[in-house]
């Protein structure tokens, strides 16, 4: 028979702060003296799909290694990207290096029209709905680092800022609603119930005068 674990000998994994994706894993050779030095350099991008994204860049001698130091490089590089209702909130282009990328606005339900490496990173974002079209190379690391870049330049739009006010005064209607309803069980519990009186009736007098 099988014993079965103790209760404090279990062991509880905590759930992760942060999705990841390994990008591109390569082999850098560096030529020193007296031969070369083969070593690993791994690209990963990290996000919660909620508006946070990370990516690094690590190097080690074995794949293992760079692909921790890449992740410990994406945690400290984050950003917080803008999302509007699941999309950007406007179009953005930029040219970095040898990349150049465009990203569009699109409606509910389009999904990511993206390439396999921009796509990873977009979803990890938290965005549903984009078109993203790149015109410059093909490098993994150079499109990972251009669309990191790209992100940092969305900015809150007109219709954004007029959606969260609109929202705000309606939670606070709610609020108040709510809080009033409250105070009105809380008076009604209060007030002491009062007993009602009956007057009776009075009497008639059936009784002959006397005359």
């Amino acid at each position: 028979m099988t014993k079965r674990p103790h209760s404090k000998g279990e062991i509880r994994k905590e759930p992760k702060e942060y999705d990841e994706q390994v990008i591109e894993i390569s082999r850098v050779v560096k030529v020193v003296k007296g031969g070369r030095r083969l070593r690993f350099r791994a690209t990963v991008v990290i996000g919660n799909r909620k508006g946070k994204v990370g990516v690094g860049v690590g190097k080690s001698n074995e794949v293992t290694g760079a692909i921790q130091k890449a992740i410990t490089q994406a945690k400290k590089n984050t950003l917080q990207v803008l999302l509007d209702q699941g999309t950007i909130p406007h179009d953005v282009e930029i040219k970095q290096k040898s990349s150049h990328i465009k990203f569009m606005r699109a409606k509910p339900g389009t999904g990511i029209i993206a390439g396999n490496t921009i796509r990873k990173l977009l979803e990890l974002s938290g965005l549903k709905d984009i078109y993203a079209k790149s015109f410059g190379t093909t490098n993994k690391i150079n499109n990972t680092k251009a669309t990191f870049e790209a992100l940092k330049l969305l900015r809150t739009t007109p219709g954004m800022d007029a959606r969260a006010r609109k929202g705000a005064d309606t939670r606070a209607k709610l609020a108040q609603e709510q809080a009033s309803k409250q105070l009105a069980k809380q008076e009604k519990a209060v007030q002491p119930q009062t007993a009602k009186t009956v007057t009776p009736a009075p009497k008639e007098n059936n009784k002959p005068d006397n005359k």
